[in-house]
């Protein structure tokens, strides 16, 4: 009997095992790979130095208030947004070598796989994210609301993490190549800089601020200003998103999963006939 064959109580809790068995081997990779870790974790260091310091003189915060205490927020979505371009290149290097094929002779989950690379991708992202907190806090930002309500801000950021790295697993799987997705990469930068994480959308013309405010970007970032009190927060007169961000990450992390996961399962089965 194999995972293939199992009833379904059996076959969960075998794509369950096989999965985290996947985990460990990206994890594993990572070790092998201290290069990539490395720049994945001074990355967020930069933004806050780059954003924070060269661009806080030049831009005013609504209301007032300290730039980089309203730039915090949007960093921390930037680097959340990430995980499709990251999880996009690690599943299409591995279909182009031939991993998936090895993956595929195997008697496993076909779920295990795709379910794999999105769990590393959530682990190997949680040190980035202390270690831009960790520069912020250096930079002067803080969260002033306690620590519940700052442990929401990051478990909002998480879960949207794991979602958007569905997307990455999917779009990975449909490219097939580890060239094309790198050259996939810059398309992805626009969504994360059309939302109001750098600068408030009052700005914008009306069209592209249509855009902004529906952009998940700036749901998670109005959603974690506001649970880290800082300044920036939309008023009650701002789109729906905006006037009720926690609500539209989980709206957006939901509707991501529903769609993706089973897209993901799906795309893999079919490589294989």
């Amino acid at each position: 009997m194999t995972a293939l064959t199992a009833r379904p109580g059996r076959r969960l809790r075998w794509t369950v095992a096989d999965g985290l068995t996947l985990v460990g081997r990206e994890l594993g990779r990572v070790r092998r790979e201290p290069g990539d870790l490395v720049a994945a974790l001074v990355f967020p260091a930069v933004m806050v130095v780059l954003f924070g310091y060269v661009f806080g003189s030049a831009i005013g915060v609504p209301g007032g208030g300290d730039y980089r205490e309203f730039l915090m927020p949007g960093l921390f979505s930037m680097v959340t947004f990430a995980a499709v371009t990251g999880v996009m290149v690690r599943v299409a290097a591995d279909a182009s070598r031939g991993v998936m094929d090895r993956f595929r002779s195997l008697p496993m989950s076909r779920a295990a796989v795709p379910f794999g690379h999105a769990g590393a991708d959530l682990l190997t992202g949680l040190p980035a994210l202390g270690i831009m907190a960790g520069a912020g806090l250096a930079a002067g930002w803080q969260p002033h609301r306690g620590v519940l309500p700052a442990a929401g801000a990051f478990l909002l950021i998480v879960v949207l993490r794991y979602a958007l790295s569905w997307v990455g697993v999917f779009v990975g799987l449909v490219v097939r190549n580890d060239r094309a997705a790198d050259q996939l990469v810059p398309l992805f930068l626009p969504l994360t800089m059309l939302s109001n994480a750098f600068v408030p959308t009052g700005g914008m013309p009306a069209w592209l601020r249509f855009l902004a405010d529906w952009n998940p970007v700036s749901a998670l970032t109005a959603a974690t200003r506001g649970l880290f009190g800082n300044p920036g927060v939309p008023s009650g007169e701002a789109a729906w998103p905006l006037a009720h961000p926690v609500a539209a990450v989980l709206l957006w992390s939901a509707a991501l999963l529903s769609v993706f996961v089973p897209l993901s399962v799906r795309t893999y089965r079919r490589r294989g006939r």
